[in-house]
């Protein structure tokens, strides 16, 4: 079935790590406003990852249908050299049995096999070269409140490397490492769905719910030390029945409380879910404005996020 025009924000919080780290400041946090603002925000690559690492562990080997296989990934060959876009496609049309049509129409292969070619679409600069616009587009995360990231320290007592000679004491020290982590942060995130690109990239109603899925769970999935502990907390989605309709700046629409001025005027920051609450009514106001235009609403939330606002009518199960 194909699916409609749509949009959704994704609130997640993140404790004593960083998610997304700038390599042009250190591997601090990534600062896209100005230092006075104090928030600090995500890129969509980031989030991407998420979604792309939960569908390989979920759906191994394309799954039962051989459709959610994922292009964007590092993978290497039997001599262990990591592989560039050509070989990767090949190895996928090799999978389904399609190398011989992947000769001459590549594309048609991986948008019928490839979860994230169909969501997020594709640059194959291999020759004969393509390119398709995703459906699916993440804006930037941004922190709900100030955030004051954290430069630290520590020692690994493993040395570098064996003891050779007696008098080689520099080699029996473990080595010093320094980070900069979050002691806590609320991010959210907007996106949003075209139906009429969707048509072109052949994303359907499976794949829309699998986006989804894999958003809460790859959240939780995907380890790393420095990403620290990720919890997603909400996750809305608005579907219309107009193919070039939204409402624009879901994200806008969705208020911290305390807000953002309130930690700046005090100095102080959030250092856990239980300091907050999320505010949703201006939304829901927005969605009652235009729900001739809107042919669904749904909301997942964490029972640890405390919500202002009614939203008993369009909450759903969580995975």
């Amino acid at each position: 079935m194909s699916i409609n025009n749509g949009e959704f924000i994704f609130i997640k919080s993140v404790k004593d790590g960083i998610p997304n780290r700038d390599p042009l400041q250190d591997s601090d946090a990534r600062r896209l406003f100005p230092e006075e603002d104090g928030r600090i925000s995500l890129s969509d690559v980031s989030i991407k990852r998420d979604v792309r690492d939960y569908v390989i562990s979920a759906e191994p080997n394309g799954g039962q249908d051989k459709r959610n296989y994922i292009f964007v990934q590092e993978k290497v060959n039997e001599k262990g050299k990591l592989l560039g876009r050509g070989s990767l496609a090949e190895s996928i049309a090799k999978e389904v049995g399609k190398d011989k049509e992947a000769k001459t129409n590549m594309k048609s292969v991986l948008i019928d096999h490839c979860f994230d070619v169909r969501t997020f679409g594709i640059v194959y600069s291999v020759k004969p070269k393509f390119n398709l616009t995703g459906p699916v587009q993440f804006g930037w995360a941004h922190s709900l409140h100030p955030v004051d990231s954290q430069y630290v320290q520590g020692t690994v007592v493993m040395p570098s490397s064996d003891i050779k000679n007696d008098g080689d004491e520099g080699k029996t020290q473990g080595t010093i490492w320094t980070s900069y982590i979050v002691p806590f942060a609320l991010f959210i995130m907007p996106g949003v769905i075209n139906a009429k690109i969707a048509e072109q990239t052949k994303m359907s109603k499976e794949d829309q719910e699998l986006l989804f899925k894999a958003l809460w769970q790859g959240t939780q999935h995907r380890q790393a030390r420095g990403r620290g502990q990720q919890q997603p907390l909400m996750l809305v989605h608005v579907e219309y029945n107009d193919p070039f309709f939204r409402i624009g700046y879901l994200e806008d629409l969705v208020s911290l409380n305390p807000g953002k001025e309130a930690w700046r005027s005090s100095g102080e920051r959030p250092s856990s879910i239980k300091d907050v609450s999320i505010n949703v009514e201006a939304m829901l106001e927005k969605i009652e404005m235009y729900k001739d235009k809107i042919a669904n609403v749904r909301i997942w939330v964490h029972p640890s996020l405390k919500v202002e606002g009614k939203i008993d009518q369009y909450k759903q199960p969580l995975w």
